[in-house]
């Protein structure tokens, strides 16, 4: 004898609430045994959980998308920012730029290695340090570093930025999305229940397999179990 369990994925709930919704016969006076204001529960619900489903997939699709085109853009603001350091290494190397003035870019002066950029967020850790670090010291009198200049590290780093900011909105979209699904799901799940209930109550005296195809219209789930078959004709 087969057995009924409920949805486990949302592809699967919306499935099952959407052959319910579709099936003309609820709509009838013969089908009016599925109580009115639990059919409107499922129709609101399914169209909660549908365009949930759908905002979360078109942000998950974006943010594939954006963190492709991220990859090469968060190279170059990288690159761009270890040679910054690397010359300015070894202008205080060479005597030309004092060595205290490394405070100005939050860097250990007693420990002149370029900062591990591996990441996106170590690019943007370091790199408005570095911005900012230039920038006081020019203040202060300085002389700037031309090869590469600060103005080209600003410039890979704010097109860096601009993507990156954007990857973290649809991310945080993502999350909201994913979150609205999570919260619906108890939700769908008791209508879900409750409409089966209802279905195989009314089917209830008509013999097993005749049942089990009459309430499958409607969107019940039923599964066999292993080296179950079920009885034809």
């Amino acid at each position: 004898m087969p057995y009924r369990r409920l949805p486990k994925t949302d592809a699967a709930r919306l499935k099952a609430l959407q052959m319910l919704i579709d099936n003309n016969d609820v709509y009838t006076v013969e089908g009016r045994f599925i109580d009115r204001s639990l059919l409107a529960k499922a129709q609101k619900i399914y169209a909660e959980l549908s365009d949930a489903s759908d905002q979360y997939r078109l942000s998950i699709r974006t943010q594939v998308r954006y963190a492709k085109r991220i990859v090469p853009l968060q190279q170059r603001a990288m690159t761009y920012v270890s040679h910054f350091l690397q010359v300015l290494f070894l202008a205080v190397e060479r005597g030309e730029i004092d060595r205290k003035n490394l405070a100005f870019y939050q860097l250990d002066s007693k420990n002149m290695t370029v900062p591990y950029l591996k990441t996106a967020e170590a690019v943007m850790k370091w790199a408005p340090l570095v911005i900012e670090g230039e920038k006081k010291r020019l203040k202060s009198g300085g002389k700037p570093i031309l090869s590469p200049p600060i103005g080209a590290v600003m410039t890979h780093f704010d097109v860096f930025k601009g993507m990156y900011d954007a990857q973290r909105q649809y991310q945080a979209r993502s999350k909201s999305a994913l979150d609205d699904i999570g919260k619906l799901r108890p939700e769908t799940d008791g209508v879900i229940l409750d409409l089966w209930n209802q279905i195989e109550q009314h089917f209830a005296d008509l013999h097993d397999e005749e049942r089990y195809d009459a309430c499958r219209k409607y969107g019940v789930v039923y599964y066999y179990r292993r080296n179950e078959k079920p009885k034809i004709g």
